[in-house]
């Protein structure tokens, strides 16, 4: 028999994973017709029937299930490989993909990532803004290319923790305090006990259930018998309420540059804390471009961050 084709097989992965033919042809990005004849290639090459066309959709035959399980240990040995290779990669050009956090692209990152592209004019940094850390080692289909690729090659995350896989270094701290507008004649303008506020000033607070920060939790608990006006889901729809004058609200301190019609009217809160890390896969730390840039953004990114 021919050695498999890994273009077949990973079709035929897609059509496991979607349990129809449109669900994988979405997948790859190319049309069902071309994934039902890659199935079929296969299907005659193996001399065997993948899968059971239902009306609920294709189920895996024994066998196709034995190809799907063979064939997830295939992409992952091919990620291992392709993460070996440009961990080796010495070239101070190519692509950089980084994920961060849409409050730390906004407000930390935009002078040291300018001041890295003078830098390194050949090395093209794509940003990608979420709230989560993404697996680093992991792929993905890209719909529009039919291309896979790796989610991002470094990470920037406010976490005080981060996974043991994965190596890097803690930038710095940061720190929250609650703010009001300036010059507002109904709301402090000092510092004040944080108990005090709670107890007394209209907030401006995240969204009831809020659980993509770390500390939701603590700031839902300390807000529950607060007056709270406005709700919004992110640190710069919560600056823009608090511009307005109809409440205070928490913010990172590293706001504070971007909003001086704010004044801060608590210390920081020590329970709000945190570390800001910059970390990457360890089969990638070794990459030129990858480590060239975790050194001079992270040293930017450090400076900005001392007190």
């Amino acid at each position: 028999m021919s050695h498999l084709n890994w273009d077949d097989v990973r079709h035929a992965m897609a059509v496991g994973e979607a349990g129809s033919l449109a669900g994988a042809a979405r997948t790859l990005g190319v049309n069902h017709t071309t994934v039902l004849r890659r199935l079929d290639a296969l299907e005659a090459q193996l001399g065997a029937r993948l899968f059971d066309r239902q009306r609920s959709g294709y189920q895996p035959t024994e066998a196709g299930q034995a190809l799907l399980e063979q064939g997830r240990y295939m992409a992952l040995r091919a990620d291992e490989i392709e993460r070996h290779v440009l961990g080796r990669d010495r070239a101070l050009a190519g692509p950089l993909r980084l994920t961060t956090a849409f409050v730390v692209m906004d407000h930390l990152l935009p002078q040291p990532l300018a001041d890295f592209s003078r830098v390194y004019p050949g090395i093209e940094v794509e940003v990608v803004e979420n709230a989560f850390l993404v697996d680093l080692a992991s792929r993905h289909n890209d719909p529009d290319q039919g291309l896979t690729h790796r989610e991002a090659d470094v990470a920037l995350r406010l976490s005080n923790h981060v996974a043991d896989h994965l190596v890097g270094r803690q930038l710095g701290m940061t720190h929250c305090r609650v703010y009001a507008l300036r010059g507002a004649p109904d709301l402090p303008q000092a510092v004040k006990p944080l108990a005090d506020l709670v107890r007394n000033a209209p907030w401006v607070a995240f969204e009831r259930d809020a659980d993509l920060r770390t500390y939701d939790p603590w700031l839902r608990q300390l807000l529950a018998k607060s007056e709270v006006r406005v709700r919004v889901d992110i640190f710069n729809a919560k600056a823009s309420m608090l511009r307005t004058g109809i409440g205070v609200g928490v913010l990172p301190t590293f706001m504070e540059a971007k909003n001086p019609e704010l004044v801060a009217v608590s210390d920081p809160i020590p329970e709000l804390s945190m570390p800001l890390w910059m970390v990457t896969h360890p089969d990638l730390r070794h990459t030129t471009r990858v480590r060239a840039f975790m050194q001079f953004a992270g040293d930017a990114l450090a400076k900005r961050l001392v007190v």
